[in-house]
């Protein structure tokens, strides 16, 4: 009697590695998308923040028109890692509004 030798087949490995790669073609350009959703979303968020605290500047310091990233460091309404991601981010900060280049 002949020993019958346990394991997969061929025909059954390539089944396998078809259907993973197939799931791997659905999923990844989700992915793609949720990550570029989470961008814009977290893009916005800090045109809030820096708009908050540049609202918060000028009603503490009345007659003050020109705010800037410097201005907001030094008086503690941003931190500088703050400053310097906003401004990675092409945020600026134009006629007391924050505005950022991206659409």
């Amino acid at each position: 009697m002949t020993k019958r030798r346990q394991g997969f087949t061929l025909v059954e490995m390539t089944i396998v590695l078809f259907i993973i790669s197939l799931l791997i073609l659905v999923i990844l350009p989700n992915l793609n998308n949720q990550r570029q959703r989470a961008s814009k979303i977290h893009g916005h968020a800090m045109v809030t923040v820096v708009q908050g605290q540049v609202t918060a500047y000028l009603e503490d310091h009345p007659g003050h028109h020109l705010v800037d990233y410097a201005a907001l460091t030094k008086e503690k309404y941003l931190t500088a890692d703050q400053a310097k991601r906003a401004q990675e981010e092409h945020i600026k900060i134009v006629d007391d509004r924050a505005v950022t280049d991206e659409k």
